[in-house]
């Protein structure tokens, strides 16, 4: 269950969809690393939040208690406290573990991949967070999708609005992944779960609500830095300046019209420290509605300060912020366009077929295609000793292969070959 096998077509976009995620990454100064799938069951136990119990964990083997990654961030954090980093900027791309309840239509699987971008380092502040920001919005733009907004908000601005809304602290964190539901349930429902749930006092909820519900940009960031009870909590007014800076840079960066500032983004992990943010797809429904439907995160990611420090025997902090791309939902909606248009996707990249118009040739076409091989042109014949030009040609047009090196006896005894293209049918002698 939540597994699926991917046939040639699919293996093939999904290639297509990998190459232009790593080539933003690569144009951003990144240096890929690798990390096992497996990691010792404390190090990822109670970093995930309410999620920890969708954790794999392993069986006994060998007196260690193994567990199967979780994402990529946990090994990421726990490589760099390993190996005593303090500074690097990275990206890796591997499966990852959920024993969750698969959803496959929606995207949600047991197994999937993951995209990840992190810059790990003491920094100037916003400087990183706006980076990672632009290079969500270049590999949306870059595939297409169509719409999308990418939502920011920042921990110590949600802690403080908890905090002079009356919530205590010990209950941050579930009303963290309550509010995180609200793209998904109407305040009433988000509301009814922090009272029923989670214990809040209805007064503590209703002011919650008050916030969490506000989304704009620069001028609803000045409003709050006046609201006379945020203004008074350090944690919130230090978000808010930051989030002030992080706005200025993304105005030079020319983006700021996909960014949203958004107090009701609280996302579930519990390691985010500041800046979180999440890429939504938008889908216009009807010619008539102006409200945009959102179709679901295809990214998200945030400023992480703490985890490296949890895996330091003298807990050392390494600062660090990353992205994540939601590979499996765009490559759902990637895969659906494609059925839709018809298009056939190459499953190979041949790029000539060697082939003989009559019998007792198979010497010579085994002769040419070494040869080709070996001056690196991507070149197949048929396994056949004497099959049928027809048949030869046929199998170039399923395949997608555009040419067809065709020796027969004239042009062996004339020591050429005959180039023929496939859709036109026009040949030349070489």
């Amino acid at each position: 269950q939540g597994t699926r096998d991917h046939p040639p077509a699919q293996a093939a976009l999904r290639d297509r969809l990998l190459s232009a995620v790593v080539s933003c990454f690569k144009r951003h100064g990144a240096a890929a690393i690798d990390t096992p799938v497996l990691e010792l069951r404390e190090t990822l136990m109670g970093k995930y939040g309410e999620d920890t119990k969708l954790i794999y964990e392993l069986q006994d083997q060998g007196g260690e208690l193994l567990a199967l990654r979780y994402d990529l961030t946990v090994p990421f954090a726990r490589y760099l406290a390993m190996n005593k980093i303090s500074n690097i900027k990275r990206y890796h791309i591997a499966k990852v573990y959920r024993r969750d309840n698969p959803a496959t239509t929606r995207g949600r699987y047991r197994e999937f991949y993951q995209c990840d971008f992190d810059i790990a380092g003491q920094f100037d502040p916003m400087i990183p967070d706006a980076e990672c920001l632009k290079i969500v919005h270049e590999i949306l733009s870059d595939l297409q999708l169509g719409d999308f907004v990418i939502k920011v908000n920042d921990r110590r601005i949600l802690n403080g609005v908890f905090a002079v809304c009356g919530v205590p602290e010990s209950k941050f964190i579930p009303a963290c992944s309550t509010v995180d539901k609200l793209d998904k349930m109407p305040w009433e429902e988000v509301r009814s779960e922090m009272v029923g749930e989670k214990g809040l006092s209805p007064e503590a909820a209703d002011r919650i609500g008050e916030y969490v519900q506000l989304h704009g940009g620069l001028d609803l960031i000045e409003r709050l830095l006046q609201d006379p009870k945020l203004s008074q909590n350090k944690l919130a007014k230090e978000g808010l300046g930051d989030m002030k800076l992080l706005f200025e840079y993304l105005t030079l960066f020319g983006i700021t019209g996909k960014i949203s500032f958004d107090l009701s983004l609280a996302r579930g992990l519990d390691y985010y420290t500041g800046v979180i943010f999440e890429a939504v797809l938008l889908q216009q429904e009807k010619e008539h509605v102006e409200e945009a439907v959102s179709v679901g995160s295809v990214a998200g990611g945030g400023r992480y300060d703490g985890l490296v420090g949890m895996f330091d025997p003298k807990g050392r902090k390494v600062p660090c912020v990353g992205v994540s791309i939601g590979i499996e939902r765009i490559f759902s909606i990637l895969e659906q366009r494609l059925e839709a248009s018809g298009e056939k996707l190459r499953t190979t990249e041949t790029q000539v077929l060697v082939a003989t118009p009559q019998k007792h040739l198979l010497a010579a076409r085994l002769k040419l295609i070494s040869e080709l091989w070996d001056a690196g042109i991507k070149a197949e014949m048929l396994y056949k000793k004497d099959p049928k030009l027809l048949k030869q040609l046929q199998y170039c047009e399923d395949t997608g292969i555009p040419l067809a090196a065709i020796v027969g006896e004239q042009e062996l005894a004339d020591g050429v070959v005959k180039l023929r293209d496939v859709a036109t049918r026009e040949e030349v002698r070489m």
